[in-house]
């Protein structure tokens, strides 16, 4: 199932690859795709729904990248 999220912090393509490469790594996520434009915005692939506060704590290891559902 395809979800959309909004991940503020996103700046350029480096980012893109951490929060991507971050992500996946969940293994409840197949795919995720985040864009520059707009900005931040994310369709994440999901084999089980997780929550936002789930997805956040994935990216708890970067630092200054929150995640908010569309």
């Amino acid at each position: 199932m395809k979800r959309k999220f909004q991940i503020n912090g996103i700046s350029c393509g480096g980012c893109i690859s951490r929060v991507k490469k971050t992500l996946e790594e969940h293994p409840k996520i197949e795919k995720a795709e985040i864009f520059l434009a707009p900005k931040g915005a994310t369709i994440i692939t999901m084999k089980e729904t997780l929550s936002v506060d789930e997805l956040q704590k994935q990216l708890s290891n970067l630092e200054g990248y929150t995640i908010e559902k569309l």
